[in-house]
């Protein structure tokens, strides 16, 4: 997300694969994403601000002449509040003396970036007019009504998809119509060690860029230590944000066609499953699972200790190195493609929706429009704590003058083009599958077609229960 990081934490990032039960309890990657000064801007993180609970009522009320009071539901933690309100929300209100803010936190639930407390409250009539949601989760709520149709607010208002990447705007249309509008993003790329790849006899100035160079380099880090344990390694396919879906996509694959049909059995997601099959077999998933729970045990991104080579990870990791005085070199790139495909990247991040019930439509969409769009985008990436977050609009970044940061520029330069996760029903379904198989294919517990054609069939149904 998100996004989506400093609360992405260690603990939700193991090396090897989660078990089966813990990988389905997630809903979204990780999306999902980009804000570096919150606790829950990572996917599925979160962190209640101790100054957010006081904000915990229902919908607030309308005084008869007074102005009118919005209530506003967000899940980050952290200084979030605090920061949003001094730069944005106090802004808003004085630029629109009719209209009043209530922001309330409400947590996430489970691992998972999505509340039952919001869908709770929609469903008893009684929603938020605004909610801070994460973009993944669109199409699956406004497949069961949960979200307010903004195509008639965004028509008269001006904007157009044209002021956001490409990507993002697609992730917020369900059925040709519009449930919210795009802000904050974040995408992958790949770190490298250049102190490694030196040791190892690499050019540490010349990181690969196909995925087989990927793996002649990575080899050559690899070391063991004692008890014939890896000491340090060169590079592990589903580390941090090297999740099935960014291989398959870095293989060529895809998740969805031309017609929106989901393609989760793609001869190159079966291609990009097998190659990290066989990094688990090649190099013992038993060794890699012992290095994880090492690196585990320090707290720290695997990243950061020194002993990896390369890691695929989000431009959010950049304001956490920024923190820390590392004692090795290292550089950023884009992910290697498999041979004849270009560097791709894919992208989460979090939008403004209005929940459906909403009893202040006109001045929810006034909040929205001013916070999505770019007063309000700019108003949030010039405050003091922005870090080397992404905005969601291209100009803002561009007036921002974000690229001079050449590790950041690797990102920006990938965004035009950058994927998103299928906007469906069963979106969510999809994620939890794609996780669940690659749990096993590493482990050794089926072959990748097999697996995949399964998840296709998985997924039809679950679509063919909700009548899509």
């Amino acid at each position: 997300m998100n996004n989506e990081k400093s609360s992405k934490g260690w603990n939700r990032n193991k090396l090897v694969a989660l078990p089966c039960t813990a990988t389905l309890a997630i809903t979204l990657a990780i999306s999902g994403c980009s804000s570096s000064n919150t606790a829950s801007s990572s996917p599925g993180g979160k962190s209640a601000d101790s100054n957010s609970t006081q904000n915990s009522s229902p919908n607030a009320s309308t005084s008869k002449n007074g102005p009118v009071t919005i209530d506003f539901w967000f899940p980050w933690g952290g200084d979030y509040q605090k920061d949003f309100k001094a730069n944005v929300v106090d802004v808003f209100e004085k630029e629109h003396p009719n209209i009043k803010v209530k922001m309330t936190f409400v947590e996430t639930t489970g691992q998972t970036q999505a509340s039952d407390k919001l869908l709770t409250a929609i469903a008893g009539g009684n929603p938020p007019d605004v909610a801070l949601f994460d973009r993944f989760l669109i199409g699956s709520w406004a497949a069961k009504g949960s979200l307010t149709d903004l195509s008639s607010f965004v028509k008269s208002s001006g904007i157009t998809p044209d002021d956001y990447y490409k990507g993002l705007w697609s992730e917020v249309v369900y059925k040709d119509k519009v449930y919210a509008l795009p802000w904050g993003t974040d995408n992958r790329g790949m770190y490298y060690n250049k102190t490694l790849m030196k040791e190892a006899g690499l050019d540490p100035n010349k990181p690969p860029q196909t995925i087989e160079e990927l793996d002649q380099m990575a080899e050559k880090i690899f070391k063991k230590g004692s008890g014939n344990k890896y000491s340090q390694v060169g590079f592990i396919p589903w580390m941090n944000q090297g999740y099935f879906y960014t291989q398959a996509w870095n293989w060529g694959g895809k998740w969805e066609d031309s017609n929106h049909n989901l393609t989760p059995n793609d001869p190159q997601n079966v291609k990009a499953l097998a190659w990290m099959a066989g990094y688990a077999k090649k190099y013992d998933i038993a060794n890699l699972t012992s290095f994880s729970d090492a690196m585990g045990q320090t707290g720290m991104n695997p990243f950061w200790t020194g002993k990896v080579g390369f890691e695929f990870d989000g431009n959010w990791i950049l304001n956490d190195l920024a923190k820390y005085k590392l004692n090795f070199d290292w550089g950023v790139a884009p992910m290697p493609a498999a041979e004849g495909n270009k560097s791709v990247t894919w992208a989460g991040g979090w939008s403004y929706v209005m929940p459906k019930g909403s009893k202040h439509e006109q001045e929810a969409w006034e909040f929205i429009k001013f916070v999505a769009h770019k007063e309000g985008t700019l108003l949030w990436a010039k405050r003091p704590k922005a870090g080397y977050d992404i905005t969601a609009m291209p100009n803002v970044n561009d007036e921002m003058k974000l690229s001079e940061n050449p590790n950041l520029k690797v990102f920006l330069d990938l965004m035009p083009t950058a994927y998103t996760r299928p906007v469906s029903p069963v979106g969510a379904f999809l994620w939890n599958e794609a996780n669940r198989v690659q749990d096993l294919a590493i482990h050794g517990k089926g072959e990748p077609q097999a697996l995949l054609d399964e998840v296709k069939k998985n997924v039809d149904a679950e679509l063919a229960k909700i009548g899509n």
